[in-house]
């Protein structure tokens, strides 16, 4: 395990040093393009191959720059490919749409106001045609992911949704509709023995973190995954650079050729005092519902 955490850090330092100059092989001439709607705040960035890297509420930054989002696959022979993984090879993008307020926007500015946001980003990474899609609407961020095989491939993982939250997150909880008495919850500590530790490491329906500087918290729900898979959430300690959270699918699996698989998650946001955030958390993961 050991071994794993060191080369996955290994790889997101070489990562950081390769994007800097990376321009994609589509897009727009800009480094960064910011989106706020309502209370929603989401920053695109060129370097990473037009993927999040940033999220804010009320603006407050909740997530970091230091880290890449987005889905990457990783296989056995090669390693990762995909968002801000540049140091074997990047993604090839297909085609990119942005829609401000249901309207296509044939030239882009870096920062964008409205109602409603929505992000279609095509890209093609070997055997694989994925499709992501960016949703801000009602203080809410919906992200979709497309699957599509085109030959059979074997991978040692697939990671959606990354979400590098700040390292100044203090706890998570995370848990099943189902089973309300297993619900998890996790201190996420600073101290060297906790550092580098996977929590969670199970498939739940919905997970949540806290940020005290702030006193916001942000609670993220599965809506949908391919029954192909399991598909297991787990948040990633890093002192002083991130909590990030992965959603983990097809680990030492192959992916047939043919396969078509999508995940959604919707991630919203509220404020609440340390003492109440829990219950405040999950009564917003059962909103999150519908």
């Amino acid at each position: 395990m050991m071994k794993t955490i060191f080369t996955c850090l290994l790889f997101s330092l070489v990562t950081s040093a390769s994007a800097e100059d990376f321009r994609p092989n589509i897009g727009p001439e800009l480094p960064s393009i910011t989106v706020k709607c309502g209370e929603v705040t989401i920053l695109l960035r060129q370097s990473t191959q037009w993927t999040p890297g940033r999220i804010d509420f009320r603006g407050t930054p909740m997530t970091t720059e230091r880290s890449a989002y987005g889905t990457v696959f990783r296989y056995p022979e090669i390693g990762f490919i995909g968002t801000a993984h540049l140091e074997n090879e990047p993604e090839d993008l297909q085609s990119l749409a942005f829609f401000l307020d249901g309207k296509e926007l044939t030239t882009l500015q870096a920062t964008l106001q409205g109602e409603t946001f929505r992000f279609v980003r095509r890209s093609k990474i070997r055997g694989f045609i994925l499709t992501n899609i960016f949703e801000i609407k009602e203080n809410r961020f919906y992200e979709t992911t497309t699957v599509e095989a085109d030959v059979e491939t074997h991978l040692d993982l697939v990671y959606h949704f990354m979400h590098a939250w700040t390292p100044t997150a203090s706890e998570l909880i995370a848990g099943n509709d189902a089973t309300p008495e297993e619900d998890i919850h996790q201190p996420l500590l600073d101290d060297e023995k906790f550092a580098r530790l996977f929590y969670i490491n199970r498939v739940v329906d919905w997970l949540s973190i806290y940020e005290p500087n702030s006193q916001q918290f942000a609670v993220s729900r599965i809506l949908s995954a391919p029954k192909e898979t399991e598909s297991i959430s787990m948040v990633w300690n890093v002192p002083k650079t991130y909590r990030k959270y992965y959603l983990k699918a097809f680990q030492s699996q192959k992916v047939p050729k043919g396969f078509a698989g999508t995940w959604k998650m919707v991630t919203a946001f509220g404020h609440e005092d340390p003492g109440k955030w829990q219950p405040a958390a999950k009564k917003l993961a059962r909103e999150l519902r519908n």
